[in-house]
């Protein structure tokens, strides 16, 4: 026989499921994650893009639908970050937020707000504004990972576009890490492991001789120690 307590407590269960998206980009050296601007409850406050998951779609169907929402993207770097379950995270009701990050290249990039928001732009990481819920604390945790992520894989092909220089690439690390590499050393380091191809295209950059053009020889997920 079914217990009747275990009964009355999966009915009084009113547990709603959602996915939050870090998306980040790096623009002119620094690091940038995109928020929206509440418009219902929480009004004016900024937050993470997301949303609750649809009776019809998975987790990652989710994250992808709201990345190609705000952005227009679909083919980028999205992985999951960690599912975050505190009771008391969202004022109004019982959610489980499982949260993602995508990185994506600041070229071309063309900002699609929805209905839903008051606002979306892009804030630099190290300067965000109080956020709604505990977004704070799912950013901050997801700029963790995302270091560890660039130091051993090749995911900063996802940051790039198509064809780039070495300057370009290393402004990318740079960004991440929050910190100056030594340009001979990154360079060494970066030949050694055979990320990248040359193109035979050049691009000028300020006054400098016209630098060599590179891409990835591969976007499929490599480990490699790169820091």
């Amino acid at each position: 026989m079914s217990n009747p307590t275990v009964q009355a407590e999966h009915a009084k269960q009113n547990i709603k499921l959602a996915v939050d998206n870090c998306i980040f980009t790096v623009k002119d050296g620094k690091l940038f994650i995109l928020l929206i601007k509440m418009k219902s409850k929480l009004q004016g406050m900024w937050a993470l893009p997301g949303g609750l998951i649809k009776d019809t779609e998975t987790i990652g169907a989710a994250a992808q639908r709201i990345l190609k929402q705000e952005t227009g993207l679909s083919d980028n770097y999205l992985e999951q970050l960690y599912t975050f379950s505190q009771p008391n995270r969202d004022p109004f009701a019982r959610v489980i937020s499982t949260a993602y990050f995508a990185l994506i290249p600041d070229a071309n990039i063309e900002l699609k707000p929805s209905p839903k928001y008051d606002d979306v732009r892009w804030y630099p990481v190290k300067k965000l504004p109080e956020l709604a819920y505990d977004h704070n604390h799912i950013v901050k945790y997801a700029k963790q990972r995302l270091e560890w992520k660039i130091s051993y894989t090749n995911a900063a092909w996802s940051l790039l576009p198509e064809k780039f220089t070495l300057t370009e690439l290393q402004k990318v690390y740079e960004a991440i890490l929050n910190k100056k590499l030594d340009k001979r050393n990154f360079r060494k380091k970066i030949d050694k492991v055979g990320l990248l191809k040359e193109t035979k295209q050049t691009k000028l950059e300020g006054a400098h001789r016209p630098a060599k053009l590179y891409e990835f020889s591969s976007k499929k997920k490599k480990i490699v120690e790169i820091i």
